[in-house]
């Protein structure tokens, strides 16, 4: 890839950005080099600014992923860096829990719940490879039952397609994320206002008012065009009185 160049993202370290083909898009450093999670392209680039271990990136494609895609939308904070404590609610079969593995890195840790067993298996595979990915397979709306296993963490990532979400963010927030810890939130409008006559952006912002309400302090709202329809980031800080 003789035009092929990586180089650190201004704001988020532990995220590189490159541009392989036509399109800028997101890259973490291989934690395990030579393997590829889910059939990703596997990078070898020679960077200044920060070194990776063999030079291995993963492509990151924002299609596969909306937190991919909302750092490529231009989205100011994802509240992970490398050492980071995040918990990952609706962790799927891990395709995004692995970059956020990457990012983190060795110092870190990805609390990674799901709530199928059937992704819960695919999750415990990507995690035999990635010993900072703790697999969790239970029902994010019971924390009490995975306290146990869950430190205070940094960021709070979650991805339930349920109306309940911010309620679940913020039962999860009260046992375990830190005084002014960050939360990224993705909410996919039309699949949780079906049958409801509320546009996308009305959406948006009740849910901008249920986080308030479960004391998250909401500074940014991004849409994720063109990678997903109907699909919104939201990020903020935790600020509880006092954590129970």
């Amino acid at each position: 890839y003789p035009h092929f160049a990586i180089r650190p993202h201004s704001r988020m370290p532990g995220v590189f950005m490159g541009k392989p083909y036509r399109v800028t898009c997101p890259f973490t450093c291989n934690l395990t080099p030579g393997e590829s999670v889910y059939g990703e392209e596997l990078k070898v680039v020679q960077t200044k600014d920060e070194p990776c271990e063999k030079n291995e990136y993963r492509t990151w494609n924002p299609s596969q992923s909306k937190l991919a895609a909302a750092i490529s939308c231009g989205i100011h904070n994802i509240y992970m860096a490398p050492g980071s404590r995040v918990l990952y609610l609706g962790a799927a079969s891990g395709i995004t829990v692995s970059h956020v593995s990457d990012i983190v890195g060795e110092k870190g840790v990805v609390y990674a719940v799901e709530v199928s067993h059937k992704r819960g298996r695919e999750l415990d595979e990507v995690a035999k490879n990635r010993p900072n990915i703790v697999p969790i397979i239970e029902d994010a709306r019971y924390p009490h039952k995975y306290r146990m296993l869950v430190n205070t963490v940094d960021c709070i990532f979650s991805d339930i397609s349920t109306r309940d979400q911010t309620h679940i963010i913020g039962v999860n927030a009260q046992y375990f994320l830190s005084d002014g810890g960050g939360f990224v939130i993705s909410v996919h409008a039309k699949r949780q206002i079906s049958g409801d006559a509320m546009l996308p952006e009305q959406f948006y912002s009740q849910t901008v008012k249920d986080l308030r309400a479960e004391k998250f302090k909401p500074k940014e709202q991004i849409t994720l065009e063109p990678y997903e329809t109907n699909h919104a980031i939201i990020i903020g800080t935790y600020l509880p009185n006092r954590k129970k």
